[in-house]
């Protein structure tokens, strides 16, 4: 079995992020990664929260702590989230760690050593008003290409567009708001990806026929817009310093690596903070370093981070002449958007995870998100297709399915899953429906393509439905009790089959319904499609008990409460 390496971006450690972010990234991965683990694979899933740069400051100014404090906090109370979402890291670490700290400085020595980083003065925002030069997320105005008003230095949210506090009309200080600003010259550390530049595009040829359209095209018009040498460093308290041992002057002027320089290598780091964590039993460069051909390298990310992640990232890799791993496939994601809106987590606008798990369990999100996730275009999240599709999905079909087929067995049957005769022709025509959905759900699944696995997934709940009202065991019993009894045993089979193929999406769910089920050798990882014909992997005579309403039906009341809470509109 293939070796599968699974990273999603970074979550950013300023505040808990909003649904939009979490369908972007660490949800398909989470949802890959179990298929991937339930299909006999080794995986390693790796994650982090993104702690350098402007924001992290700013943001740890406002609580009035240290932004270590701050950092630490925010990290725990993503984590507590993430928990809530069942995402199954393998690891979920920090860029501020010592790890990654080393990692980052060893990848500029020897970048430096290669001739790609050089020494640069340039002229640079400062504030008189707060005594400092300001970094380019510390300088707010308005885009010269967009017109949006609240660009930042260093990228405008709106357009994604890669800026320079100077490129920027009217601009201010984030820190006091002073329009007063003055340009400076000071130094710093460029990455010379220019010279790097017929390198990246050889890689990103040899890769961009296998990666989505989307990520594909997004790296294709970076390269042919042509790579510039980029600043690396940044006047931050507050990041990875540059190792004074190769830049004696400017560690002590305090600099620090651009958060855009760390962040990604930080997959890196994270990894070797897991493997620090049990050294003796894992060999964290065996996923990195001379990694042999088995290891696949699959990221997850919003389209606004492709180009780091195609691009950039690349580069560094290929200038730090050393084997270490580059991603094999990039599954980008467009926007969620709220009613059409962005989802925006300084604008605190659409719904956050955390609240988001106060008002339902995770199963409810995760499959409403895979379902719905923005991979051909942008997708819009209303609370009227939210609670239509609860309903509807998994309610009525895969909810009422369990409840009403347990129910009416222990009713009739007893608490034991009844014998009932041999199967017939229904049953072989069920048998041949769902072994070819599962092979579609695979299909879907290998492929990264969650929205038609999600529906593949539904379709196969529906088949199930499709058998009981053609059976309809209700009136079967009255006259032909063993009929009845062998529907009920097949349909209970279906229940077992959905609990081991739905948990990428539902564990919670799959869960409680594979423990509806007596079976304590069950140790079925996946299905296959010789066992989905048969559907006999519960046996009569199981023991088995009816579990609580596995999804609620949400009402107009309830529709109402949301949108009175969040907003039903744009704007």
């Amino acid at each position: 079995m293939a070796r599968h390496l699974i990273t999603s971006a970074l979550p950013y450690i300023n505040g808990i992020k909003h649904l939009g972010n979490m369908v972007g990234s660490m949800l398909p991965a989470d949802v890959y990664s179990r298929y991937l683990r339930q299909r006999g694979h080794d995986v390693l899933y790796i994650c982090a929260t993104d702690e350098h740069g402007t924001p992290a400051e700013l943001a740890a100014k406002e609580q009035g702590l240290p932004v270590a404090d701050f950092c630490a906090r925010a990290h725990d109370a993503q984590k507590a989230v993430y928990d809530g979402f069942a995402l199954a890291f393998d690891y979920f670490g920090r860029s501020s760690s010592p790890e990654n700290v080393e990692i980052t400085q060893h990848f500029a020595r020897k970048l430096n050593e290669n001739g790609f980083i050089e020494e640069r003065a340039i002229r640079q925002v400062y504030s008189p008003a707060d005594g400092r030069f300001l970094p380019d997320r510390y300088v707010e105005g308005t885009c010269p290409h967009c017109g949006y008003d609240k660009a930042r230095g260093d990228q405008c949210e709106n357009c994604t567009r890669v800026l320079d506090p100077t490129d920027l009309i009217d601009p201010r200080s984030a820190i006091s708001g002073s329009t007063e600003l003055e340009v400076r010259e000071t130094k710093h550390l460029f990455l010379l990806q220019s010279k790097l530049q017929h390198e990246v595009e050889a890689w990103v040829a040899r890769h961009e026929d296998d990666w989505p359209q989307l990520a594909s095209s997004i790296a294709r018009k970076w390269l042919n817009e042509g790579l510039h040498d980029r600043a690396i460093t940044r006047d931050l308290d507050w990041g990875v310093p540059v190792p004074a041992d190769t830049w004696p002057e400017l560690a002590a002027e305090g600099k620090v690596f651009y958060v855009w320089f760390d962040a990604p290598i930080e997959y890196i780091g994270a990894t070797k903070e897991w493997a620090d964590q049990d050294p003796e039993n894992r060999d964290w460069k065996a996923w990195w370093y001379e990694a042999d051909d088995t290891v696949r390298y699959t990221e997850f990310m919003a389209k606004d981070n492709v180009p780091f992640h195609t691009v950039m990232f690349p580069a560094t890799e290929l200038g730090v002449r050393e084997p270490w791993k580059k991603v094999d496939y990039v599954k980008a994601f467009n926007w969620l958007t709220y009613y059409g809106g962005k989802f925006s987590t300084s604008q605190k606008r659409g719904v956050f995870t955390d609240q988001a798990l106060d008002i339902l369990p995770a199963d409810y999100w995760r499959y409403f998100l895979i379902a719905n996730a923005p991979e051909s275009d942008d997708s819009s999240f209303t609370w009227e297709h939210f609670t239509a599709t609860v309903n509807k999905d998994l309610a009525d079909t895969l909810g009422n399915f369990v409840n009403r087929v347990l129910s009416f067995s222990k009713k009739r049957f007893g608490e034991e899953v009844p014998a009932g005769g041999e199967p017939g022709a229904a049953e072989a025509r069920l048998g041949e429906e769902i072994a070819r959905l599962l092979a579609e759900y695979e299909e879907q699944m290998e492929a990264l393509q969650f929205r038609k696995a999600a529906a593949a997934l539904r379709a196969l709940w529906s088949a199930g439905n499709s058998y009981l009202e053609e059976k309809a065991p209700w009136l079967e019993i009255k006259t032909d009790k063993e009929g009845a009894a062998l529907t009920l045993r097949t349909a209970m089979n279906l229940i077992h089959l959905y609990a081991v193929v739905s948990e990428p999406l539902i564990p919670a769910t799959s869960a409680a319904m594979r423990g509806a089920f007596a079976l304590p050798d069950d140790t079925a990882t996946w299905v296959g499609a010789e066992e989905a014909r048969a559907l006999a992997a519960v046996p009569a005579g199981t023991p088995f008990t009816v579990p609580p309403v596995l999804f609620a039906k949400l009402t107009d009341d309830d529709l109402a409460a949301y949108k009175e809470r969040f907003g039903g509109e744009e704007g």
